[in-house]
């Protein structure tokens, strides 16, 4: 390991810093930044790699537009998940990384992706629909019903039905654990994760994961059985795909890619949802601008006329910035020698970008605490002061259809649903796994239909 100077941090044992990442990770971030500044370094488990989390916009840009040879995320950069598995467009690296990224993109740009507004909709008067007035509910079950349903479909291309069913029902126990900080730990620990049967946690993980794999597995299987060119889910566009050498994708690549984004895509809209109808219920004014904006396209506007709403636009970047979901972008593991931010990084090291902390600068984001969708109508950020979907050769592939889903469920809700917070009581940030999401899932009370929607019977 490098005998250079690493950029300050803390000096406690790295089982305490472990811990304190695992209970707290905005406080213990924020700490951090307030007492080191804006590169930081922490050793945190499982194997206590020294890892240099940075906020510096400058420095990020360096990260970002580094050259993977030198720097790279990946399995080596300790990017490993027995849920995403080893050929996930996460874990693997290098040329290989660079050519099944450019063999899923196209799937989610462009017309391939504005294909799916009127599923993405119709799904969310769906959920919606099952609302009973006057009634309370939580509001993270309902926005992960809706972003699962859209998983399926588009992902997918599952109809309803006993398969469906089941991998909804299995997907949803391993997503919301009954202890999330316990299965945290497991996952970062590979110490933990020890077989003891159905009564110990990694075994239950486990059963559930073989389960899920049964069910993709047979959905691969009877699709290469019987192939039908008129399909335009992703699951058939990427079992369709070739890369530059003429090869499809493997059995186990397609089961990874797949765990990839039911986990990553539909768990993170959800939560994503979930905090833009909080803020936007906790402050009268964003929920009447915001329904202004939406009520001028008129009845039943065109998905493509909603994406575009500049104030829509600015609610849900201001609240990617200031709860993002994902509060690091992925690890880079520096290669080869590297200066970054004055500081010589020697091969091993981590580099983390801070998305959390960068969003709370209070340079770039003045009040930066509170929620002011107005600062994105004010001034463009730059992909190193704004990255939600992180960066770089990295930036999360479904970044587009995140975003267009987003708009488009807030769109749906808002105009046909007159919603209240349960509570007046602010909504804290808790860890969701790898996470951040709302504590208590937005407890609300579903107050009636508009006036507009019940007048035409909607």
């Amino acid at each position: 390991m490098s005998t250079l100077k690493l950029p300050d941090g803390p000096q406690t044992h790295p089982w305490v810093q472990t811990f304190q990442w695992l209970a707290n990770p905005l406080g213990y971030m924020e700490a951090c930044a307030q007492r080191y500044g804006d590169i930081f370094t922490l050793r945190i488990g499982p194997v206590f790699t020294p890892q240099v989390f940075i906020s510096n916009p400058l420095a990020i840009q360096e990260i970002f537009s580094t050259e993977p040879k030198q720097l790279d995320s990946g399995e080596e950069a300790g990017i490993k998940s027995p849920l995403l598995g080893r050929q996930s467009l996460v874990t693997i690296a290098g040329e290989r990384h660079r050519r099944r990224r450019k063999l899923l993109m196209p799937p989610f740009h462009g017309e391939r992706m504005r294909a799916y507004g009127q599923l993405v909709r119709d799904i969310t008067e769906k959920v919606t629909g099952r609302w009973t007035i006057g009634e309370p509910l939580s509001i993270r079950p309902e926005m992960q019903a809706i972003s699962f349903e859209v998983i399926l479909k588009a992902v997918f291309g599952l109809e309803e039905g006993s398969r469906y069913e089941t991998l909804q029902e299995l997907l949803s126990a391993l997503l919301n654990p009954k202890n999330s900080l316990l299965q945290g730990m497991i996952i970062v620990f590979p110490v933990l994760q020890r077989d003891f049967g159905t009564w110990s946690p990694w075994g239950q993980l486990m059963r559930q994961l073989q389960q899920i794999d049964d069910l993709i597995y047979s959905e691969i299987a009877s699709r290469r059985a019987k192939p039908d060119p008129s399909r335009t889910d992703i699951l058939s566009m990427m079992m369709s795909a070739r890369d530059e050498a003429g090869e499809p994708m493997k059995d186990v690549e397609l089961r990874d890619e797949l765990m990839t984004l039911l986990i990553a895509g539909h768990e993170t809209t959800a939560l994503a949802l979930a905090w833009a109808l909080y803020w936007i219920h906790h402050l009268p004014q964003v929920r009447e601008k915001l329904l202004q904006e939406l009520d001028a396209l008129g009845e039943n506007p065109d998905p493509s006329a909603i994406v575009r709403l500049p104030y829509l636009n600015a609610v849900c970047q201001e609240t990617l910035r200031i709860y993002p979901v994902a509060m690091l972008a992925l690890n880079r593991v520096v290669k080869s020698p590297l200066k970054i931010a004055g500081y010589q990084f020697e091969p091993g090291i981590l580099l983390v970008p801070c998305i959390y902390l960068t969003h709370h600068r209070e340079d770039l984001y003045p009040q930066a605490k509170q929620f002011k969708p107005e600062r994105f109508l004010e001034r463009q950020f730059t992909p190193y002061e704004f990255l939600p979907f992180g960066g770089g050769n990295r930036a999360c592939i479904g970044m587009a259809f995140a975003q267009f889903e987003m708009k488009l469920v807030l769109a749906t809700v808002l105009s046909r649903w007159q919603l209240e917070l349960a509570s007046r009581q602010p909504v804290e940030p808790v860890r969701k796994g790898a996470l951040l999401g709302p504590a208590q899932g937005v407890p609300m009370l579903v107050r009636g239909k508009r006036p507009d929607f019940q007048r035409v019977g909607v």
